[in-house]
């Protein structure tokens, strides 16, 4: 007797609609263009992460100006951070570099090494570790529009190529390729086909800025 029911568990047994749409709604959201939208807010609603991100974004932005009155406002940016890294529990310095558009729906316990870097339009979830793997150093690459899951690690010199995603609580060693999705202790990549599409465009493009330098 065949069985009828649908395939459940991962990306890989889709069906080929179910991978267009997953497709479709990773382009709906640029990995390029960062979507401010995501981070801002009404001046008095009380929304942790993203008065926590906008402490940030303003202590970079007076700290790269000349202007010399802009360092009392350097320090309250600063001062800022300190109160909202407090209430929420994240610990993100200040000098972190990270795309526009980022998202944080749950900031409670997202440590992010100072050196790493992330692309926009990016999301984080809950104890979410961005960093190095101790002696050995280099620190993560997130390309745009990449979500990762609560508890998930991304250690050592990886690359998240765009489009990609973190399973909850996995632990990432390797790079991920753009589209892919990384599941498991440690991480393993699951590439959809439309993924695999889409990491040979990329490819492609990067070659080709390559040969016109």
């Amino acid at each position: 007797m065949t069985n009828s029911q649908p395939t459940r568990g991962l990306p890989e047994a889709a069906t080929p609609a179910l991978q267009d749409t997953m497709s479709t709604r990773a382009a709906d959201i640029s990995a390029t263009e960062p979507d401010w939208s995501r981070e801002a807010k009404a001046f008095w609603s009380w929304q942790p992460s993203r008065s926590l991100l906008s402490s940030i974004r303003d202590y970079q932005r007076h700290r790269a100006s000349a202007n010399p009155f802009r360092a009392p406002w350097r320090i309250w940016a600063a001062l800022r951070h300190r109160f909202w890294g407090t209430v929420t529990g994240a610990d993100i310095p200040l000098n972190c570099r990270i795309g526009g558009g980022l998202a944080l729906p749950h900031p409670n316990g997202i440590v992010l090494h100072p050196m790493s870097q992330i692309g926009p339009n990016c999301m984080l979830m809950q104890q979410v570790t961005i960093g190095t793997r101790g002696v050995e150093g280099g620190v993560p690459y997130l390309g745009g529009h990449v979500d990762v899951g609560p508890g998930a690690k991304i250690l050592g010199p990886v690359r998240v190529g765009d489009h990609a995603r973190i399973g909850a609580n996995a632990v990432v060693l390797c790079d991920v390729p753009a589209g892919a999705t990384a599941l498991g202790v440690p991480a393993r990549i699951v590439v959809p086909k439309h993924a695999s599409r889409m990491s040979q465009l990329t490819a492609e493009t990067e070659a080709g800025t390559s040969d016109e330098v």
